[in-house]
């Protein structure tokens, strides 16, 4: 019981007089922040940050979230007044400056409740040293009465402050603090708002990439493979003609070879197709699509899919495409005996989850690793963003390795 008193004490009174040496540097800074404030930009700044510290360490006081902290300062130019008096994060950072008018009476109180109890033992003990020159509750002790009368009420008056009267003052000053030097409701709008265009700006430069590079595989697939192919089967057609009257036999190989060639031509042109946009999906839905996937997949896969409703034709691709590079990369890299996929609808959302049991290790970047990991989870991103998902990837070394996606639906 003692020991949380005092540990409850000692930590509001810790709490005090942290608060009283920033005030007395805030108090030492103001004149020079005053005069040069409008010319040093950092100042801006640096007072903003201040103040969002101040609601953090408040915040942790009390036990409870500091909540969305000021926006930076306005960047502007030095001098510029007419920027620095619109910015609402400094105005509402001056509010810091109301610290210095309670950090005496805040450390009167802080250093009474700590050193109370000592002073009052030492006082009621020692005077007789040297009587007059000792003080309990403030006055002199002359005689046993006095000490033996005013120690014990100093001991009682340190423990109330250190009991109640601490603990409520700066739980007083930590709501102030929250509440004084919180942002506004525009200010957070604002910053919402700023935020929310910074990712979609993020993400329609990611859609942009992915789009150039699927543009550029099509491009390569249909070069190197379709149009070679076609080619190779004018040619045998073109030789067949000149050849047919001479040495029909040759002729009809050369068309049998020509009719090989056409058909590895549609398989290919197909391949290509459904990278696209899968005629699965078309036929059988996201549904069957995405259990199609799982049975040719060379691992076991477990299928918990709930139900999904209407999902519009991006978001069924971005889905089906995830669970197949996904499904692909499990098997060429993470050594796993087991998959779980779950699909379900959740509320306006398509929640997707991939899980294996393999060695982890997966990371996103640009470039594949040694072992060719990587890019695909890059693309799968991008994909993702494209149309303004969220994609969570969580692969620690050892596994397990879980790829979570949620892809808006409204």
């Amino acid at each position: 019981m003692v020991n949380k008193i005092l540990a409850r004490g000692g930590r509001a009174c810790t709490y005090l007089a942290v608060r009283y040496l920033r005030a007395l540097l805030l108090l030492l800074a103001v004149p020079n922040g005053v005069l040069l404030g409008w010319l040093i930009t950092p100042f801006t700044g640096a007072l903003v940050k201040l103040a969002n510290s101040e609601r953090r360490r408040a915040a942790k006081y009390l036990g409870v979230p500091a909540g969305a902290p000021l926006p930076p300062a306005t960047p502007r130019q030095p001098g510029d007044v007419v920027t620095l008096f619109r910015d609402k994060s400094f105005k509402r950072s001056l509010r810091c400056l109301l610290m210095p008018v309670v950090m005496i009476p805040e450390l009167i109180v802080a250093v009474a409740a700590i050193m109370g109890v000592p002073s009052a033992v030492l006082g009621t003990l020692l005077w007789w040293l040297s009587p007059g020159n000792f003080s309990l509750m403030g006055l002199d002790v002359n005689s046993w009465f006095e000490a033996l009368t005013l120690g014990p009420l100093q001991v009682l008056v340190s423990l109330g402050l250190l009991v109640w009267v601490a603990p409520a003052l700066a739980r007083g000053h930590a709501k102030a603090a929250l509440k004084l030097l919180a942002p506004s409701q525009d200010q957070l709008e604002t910053a919402r708002l700023s935020q929310r265009v910074e990712e979609l700006t993020k993400s329609r430069a990611g859609a942009v990439d992915s789009h150039g590079a699927e543009l550029r595989r099509i491009e390569r697939d249909l070069h190197d493979g379709t149009q070679a192919q076609l080619v190779s089967l004018a040619m045998r057609i073109g030789i067949a003609k000149q050849t047919m009257a001479e040495d029909p036999e040759k002729a009809a190989k050369l068309l049998d070879d020509a009719r090989d060639g056409a058909e590895q031509a549609m398989t290919e042109l197909r391949g290509v197709l459904r990278t696209m946009y899968p005629p699965i999906l078309a036929d059988r839905g996201l549904v069957g699509a995405v259990s199609a996937l799982a049975a040719r997949c060379p691992l076991p896969v477990q299928l918990r899919i709930g139900e999904l409703g209407e999902v519009p034709a991006a978001v069924e691709a971005a889905a089906y495409f995830v669970v197949a590079e996904s499904l692909t990369n499990i098997t060429k890299h993470s050594a796993a005996g087991h998959v779980d996929v779950q699909l379900e609808r959740r509320g306006s959302e398509l929640y997707l989850s991939v899980m294996d049991d393999g060695i982890g290790g997966a990371r996103i970047s640009d470039q594949s690793d040694l072992l060719g990991r990587g890019s695909g989870l890059h693309g799968m991103l991008h994909r993702v963003q494209a149309i303004d998902g969220h994609m969570e990837l969580q692969s620690p070394i050892g596994g397990p390795t879980t790829v979570e996606v949620i892809l808006p639906c409204g």
